[in-house]
């Protein structure tokens, strides 16, 4: 498996989830985990993706979803997994 956090935040708006999730599903990228939540207006959302079955590499999907992010209005992050982990066991 070659998992990946992704991260979304910005002004809620309609539309997110479904746009960030057709990028995915038309990439062949399989969402493993998906948690969201609205507070006082504002989007944030932490999935967990499988990239194994994409022919795009880390970099092409990070900018790819950066774009999306900036056409819609919200801040799009990609991580790989093991660099989320290593970082967080500092």
């Amino acid at each position: 498996m070659n998992k990946t956090i992704i991260t979304v935040v910005g002004k809620d708006t309609v539309g997110i989830i479904a746009k960030v999730c057709s990028y995915l599903a038309d990439s062949k990228i399989n969402i493993l985990d998906i948690s969201q939540t609205i507070v006082s207006g504002y989007f944030n959302m932490m999935m967990i993706v499988d990239m194994a079955g994409t022919d795009k590499d880390f970099n092409t999907v990070a900018d790819d979803l950066d774009a999306l992010g900036k056409k819609i209005g919200v801040v799009i992050k990609c991580q790989r997994e093991e660099i989320f982990d290593s970082m967080h066991r500092i």
